[in-house]
């Protein structure tokens, strides 16, 4: 991975981080690189280790290099969605080995790591990860990974990251962090212990609902990260040239739409938890919620995700969704425009998540838009 120079800060790195004036044509902008096959040199070694684009490829390489500069991490591993990325990190565990996950989660991680891996051997212990009692007492001598999702999918815990990282690493287990919610702009686990960020890229790092993709970073270059990255190549499960291209573009704005996101949100949290037909809301930004003082220490903002229950049950949260204009109901998150979602009617009969839930991926609409919205919604 060719270095990038140190900046200080995101907003730069996001603009320069792998960015390369390209040396065959003195074009600014990168080009996409499609090719498949690179030639061999005659002494048998072939440009910037280009031999086969499932291996390497010069977009994927400058994407790379990107998102390990953002998140403070050594190197970087880019996948074709979040749960290629998920699946790999499993895979480069052992039959027996043992992961603790958390309660509240991406419902597709715990099906993985229950359903698939599950089969193969792989050990899966649930906890509430917000409670470091609990997550001490689950850890066992073979315990390799500490899956850490914060905030979490769909409740918005809030998980200490530092205090779980050093319960995992005085057992000698990784403890690997779910950064999608937040995105390096608003929280860099790599930075508070953690040993490596997984990200679905296809949320807040693309940013316009147009493209798929995953990535791992690692603090360090190590033995088990080495694994992962033979994963990736001989498996195959990496993103095209195009859209690594396209990610690396969106990255670009990244800090920006962050700021928008962010602010957005908070004033619709606010103003949800004064509705009469709301009985909660869950955002780390609010003062009444218990992860807040946790998120503070550890968030530099508050991220673009919340959630709401309402009175009733899922024909009761069902009824206000369906009545929302500005809103769109779909499923996943981060992009300019504002979602709004059932999770339980999405997650099926094994969902852990309240019936009457509603999450809402808060875009970069006017706020009094998005507000006048909801309660029109709510009114109904």
């Amino acid at each position: 991975m060719n270095p990038t120079p140190k900046f200080k800060h995101l907003e730069t790195l996001a603009i320069h981080a792998g960015h390369h004036i390209d040396p065959s044509s003195g074009a600014v902008m990168a080009p996409i690189n499609l090719s498949t096959t690179f030639e061999r040199k005659a002494d048998g070694s072939y440009t910037d280790e280009n031999v086969y684009s499932r291996s390497n490829n010069p977009n994927r390489r400058a994407l790379e290099e990107c998102l390990a500069a953002l998140e403070g991490g050594a190197t970087a591993a880019a996948f074709a969605s979040g749960m290629a990325a998920t699946m790999s990190l499993f895979q480069a565990l052992k039959t027996g080995d043992h992961v603790v996950g958390p309660d509240d989660v991406y419902f597709g991680t715990g099906r993985l790591a229950q359903e698939l891996f599950g089969v193969w051997g792989l050990d899966y212990t649930i906890v509430d990860m917000t409670d470091l009692d609990q997550v001490r007492q689950a850890l066992r001598p073979n315990t390799q990974v500490v899956w850490v999702e914060t905030p979490s999918n769909p409740l918005l815990k809030i998980t200490d990251i530092a205090a779980v990282s050093s319960l995992a690493h005085q057992v000698g287990a990784r403890c690997v962090v779910d950064n999608t919610w937040p995105s390096p702009v608003c929280q860099q686990p790599l930075l508070q212990g953690a040993d490596i960020v997984m990200h679905s890229t296809t949320k807040y790092l693309g940013g316009h609902s147009d493209l798929v993709g995953g990535a791992l970073i690692a603090r360090q270059n190590d033995l088990f990260f080495q694994r992962i990255r033979m994963i990736q190549q001989l498996g195959g499960a990496v993103p095209s040239p195009f859209d690594c291209w396209l990610l690396r573009r969106s990255i670009t704005t990244l800090p920006y739409r962050m700021r928008g996101h962010c602010e957005n949100a908070l004033k619709v949290a606010r103003f949800l938890a004064t509705q009469p037909g709301v009985t909660a809301v869950h955002y780390p930004g609010l003062e009444s919620h218990p992860g807040f003082a946790i998120a503070q220490k550890q968030m530099s903002s508050f991220g673009g995700m919340l959630s709401i229950q309402v009175p009733g049950g899922a024909s009761d949260a069902l009824a206000v969704a369906n009545q929302v204009k500005l809103f769109t109901q779909a499923t996943s998150l981060g992009g300019v425009e504002s979602l709004i979602e059932h999770r339980y009617s999405v997650e099926g009969p094994t969902s852990r998540t309240p019936a009457n839930l509603l999450r809402l991926s808060i875009g970069l609409e006017n706020a009094e838009d998005l507000i006048a919205d909801l309660a029109q919604a709510l009114s109904h």
